[in-house]
């Protein structure tokens, strides 16, 4: 078979190209970038402000409190013995007020140093000592079986709504919380001293109560 130039001349440019081809190396796959995966953090929640044991609304509070409220002029009743009482029957005297609710096992261990702190100092007549139970949801007769069974002989009353308002308006509202076993300390001349939420021993009630009694 016989070839012109120009087929000879393409035949060769072609089995170059092909050799060409086959020599060059081959390119390597491009290789994936690992994905990294960045874990983010979980919203942290917003919580709920507590419900306080006794709805009652809140609508202000007080700096300071006035020297005997007005509250100290309502009167509630003793569960143990009936009679009626305030805190201003209680004047020129040293008051101690803690509110409270049958429910609260954080009340019961508040009120046996508080039991405890008044026989240390060999149960003075001029400190009055007042449990009020601001649950709305309990009675006079099981607040008087509460008294009974645990032996507690001071005055327990149900607090009126008066009262409770009061409390959480002039303090805080924490005082209608039981569990944080709030206490007030109402001195000689009707001033309210808020303690700290928190439970108190009785050697430290002892150490708070003493210098209002000797004044």
């Amino acid at each position: 078979m016989k070839f012109n130039r120009v087929s000879i001349i393409f035949f060769t440019l072609i089995v170059s190209i092909v050799m060409l081809t086959a020599c060059s190396p081959a390119t390597a796959p491009t290789q994936a970038s690992p994905i990294v995966s960045v874990a983010t953090q979980a919203p942290t929640a917003t919580l709920a402000p507590a419900a306080t044991a006794a709805s009652v609304p809140i609508t202000s509070t007080a700096a300071t409190p006035p020297a005997k409220p007005d509250w100290f002029n309502i009167k509630m009743t003793d569960v143990r013995t009936g009679q009626t009482f305030s805190i201003n029957d209680f004047s020129g005297k040293v008051v101690l007020v803690e509110p409270m609710a049958q429910w609260c096992m954080n009340c019961i261990f508040q009120q046996l140093n508080v039991r405890k702190m008044s026989e240390q100092l060999g149960n003075p007549q001029d400190l009055i000592l007042i449990s009020l139970d601001i649950d709305s949801n309990e009675d006079g007769a099981s607040l008087k079986k509460y008294t009974a069974d645990l032996g507690f002989e001071w005055r327990f009353a149900i607090a009126t709504l008066d009262v409770e308002r009061a409390l959480g308006n002039l303090y805080s509202a924490e005082y209608l919380n039981p569990p944080l076993e709030p206490i007030l300390l109402i001195d000689r001349q009707g001033n309210a001293h808020q303690l700290q939420f928190e439970l108190k021993q009785a050697d430290e009630l002892q150490k708070i109560v003493e210098p209002y009694l000797a004044n």
